[in-house]
């Protein structure tokens, strides 16, 4: 049986890797068996939520972590488990923010050599053209996210004057690649530039490419990229029987203040008794006239937000399900949000004590509880 190509997406926080992939999918025959491994920050898959609900065999998830370092043992075990449960065509690897594509290419390489089950097709990485000037100063990892690569994608630069894009161009050509490079049509491009690449990083197994060689670790850890950003994870509890809604009006005021600067990502399952509208002001009337809350998804980067309908629930309060609570204490304890929050380095502590002095998120009326933890 002939190896399962896997392609690696890789891109800085919020910039548009999950929405590549989405919109790869209805490109794809209908009998195309599309896999997606995804890594995330925090404790809740946001994204992977998304990505079930779309016309993908199966998914698995690697949390809290990077796939690259401290995951990089378990990537063996969620592959064969796509292999064996989904038997896909494809496998999509997508990283967190914080990932470095070379270490995780090699990886992919060791296993393809030593199980002749995979082959790496190629490494793409997603540049968010409209806030890239934002972090590609301060982020090592960033930098090495363009390096290490088969094809570059240019999102969002339909947002931006043409002087801004230019020089998005000269900064990625000041690190002196021979690499391709195309330009994103929303989040759109064509699945003949994404699939097929023959990677070089693939070809050249564990040499040379893009400056990387067998003498010169690309994943040096004395830059410490886990260490760019801070990431929280926030749990608002409601202690009634009755099922309650998050305060929509004061979640909304969070959304629109949080500055570009400190907070580089907001995902959210929110249960909510009627839909928040997206930032370009659009409604997901998905839920339709039923009574009673739902859940919805909120995925935030750099300003821009969408709600989205989802028909899962959210799990139960992390502090009453990881404890031998008796029956009558869970049911009166429901989790009506459980976020997280991508930060700039030095910026958790603040935004943990904002968020717990009160007005942000909140349960509607009164009553809830915040649970509020560091994870990264």
């Amino acid at each position: 049986m002939a190896p399962i190509p896997i392609t690696i997406v890789t891109g800085f926080l919020g910039s548009g890797k999950s929405t590549l992939i989405l919109n790869l999918i209805p490109q794809l025959p209908h009998t195309y068996r599309l896999a997606l491994l995804k890594n995330e920050f925090g404790d809740v898959a946001i994204d992977s939520q998304l990505a079930s609900s779309a016309a993908i065999s199966g998914v698995q998830e690697l949390l809290n972590g990077c796939i690259c370092c401290n995951l990089v043992g378990q990537l063996g075990d969620a592959l064969e488990s796509l292999r064996k449960d989904v038997a896909p065509d494809r496998i999509i690897i997508e990283t967190s923010g914080s990932a470095f594509p070379a270490t995780l290419a090699m990886e992919v390489n060791r296993l393809g050599r030593e199980t002749g089950n995979y082959v790496l097709d190629g490494v793409i990485v997603v540049i968010d053209v409209e806030n890239w000037k934002g972090y590609e100063d301060t982020s090592y990892t960033a930098k090495m996210q363009q390096k290490y690569t088969d094809l570059i994608v240019f999102n969002k630069w339909e947002l931006v004057d043409e002087l801004t894009y230019e020089d998005c161009l000269d900064r990625v050509g000041d690190l002196d690649l021979q690499i391709a490079t195309v330009k994103s049509d929303k989040g759109r491009v064509d699945q003949s530039l994404l699939l097929g690449l023959d990677s070089a990083l693939a070809k050249d197994g564990d040499s040379v490419h893009g400056g990387y060689s067998k003498d010169k670790k690309p994943h040096d850890h004395s830059a410490d990229h886990q260490t760019e950003v801070e990431v929280l994870s926030v749990n608002l509890v409601s202690e009634c029987d009755t099922p309650k809604s998050v305060d929509l009006d004061s979640l909304e005021t969070f959304l629109l203040s949080a500055p570009k600067d400190e907070v580089y990502r907001i995902k959210a399952l929110v249960s909510a008794s009627h839909p928040l509208a997206s930032s370009n002001g659009d409604l997901d009337n998905s839920a339709g006239s039923r009574e009673g809350t739902a859940t919805y998804i909120l995925n935030w980067a750099f300003g821009r937000w969408t709600f989205t309908y989802s028909n899962t629930t959210l799990p139960p309060p992390l502090k009453v399900a990881s404890s031998e609570a008796d029956s009558s204490v869970s049911t009166k304890h429901e989790t009506i949000l459980r976020m997280t929050i991508v930060l700039a380095r030095g910026e958790a502590a603040k935004w943990k004590a904002r968020i717990e002095k009160g007005g942000m998120i909140e349960q509607e009326g009164q009553g809830g509880f915040l649970i509020v933890d560091r994870v990264v």
